[in-house]
């Protein structure tokens, strides 16, 4: 099943980015309005420049004792990982077991690099067989 289908087939489609030099506390918002605990961070030319989670503005900045309306989002963006719309299935469960993510953003390289969509676990649930959720599982929360 997973040879047949593409990423674009398999993601959530009208992802919303957090531009880079907005605030922590307008991601923060972002993600509650949208019921959402990651959002992509696109920069000034509207591309995708990293990911931020909610744990992300915990951690390093509500922890600290920082005020996220004083922090940019892209200053706390992680390294970004992302896969093609046209990759095969496959091709998006070997991205995401390789670098043990949940959440893999979706570009159309043929369509200006624009960022098109975002693959999750519940994604996968929905479009993959148990036995591929399966192993998904157990390769990206599998202990070291």
């Amino acid at each position: 099943m997973a040879g047949k289908l593409r990423a674009r087939d398999i993601m959530t489609g009208g992802v919303q980015c957090v531009g880079a030099h907005q605030s922590l506390q307008d991601a923060a918002k972002m993600m509650r309005d949208l019921k959402v605990g990651a959002l992509p961070i696109c920069g000034d030319n509207n591309r995708l420049t990293g990911m931020i989670t909610d744990r992300d503005i915990v951690i390093k900045c509500c922890a600290e004792g920082i005020d996220p309306s004083t922090v940019q989002a892209g200053s706390l963006q992680s390294k970004i990982h992302w896969i093609d719309a046209e990759a095969d299935a496959g091709d998006v469960l070997r991205a995401m077991e390789q670098h043990r993510i949940k959440r893999l953003p979706v570009i159309d390289t043929k369509g200006g690099h624009q960022l098109v969509g975002m693959i999750t676990e519940a994604n996968l649930a929905k479009n993959l067989t148990e036995a591929q959720v399966a192993e998904f599982a157990a390769r990206v929360y599998a202990t070291a």
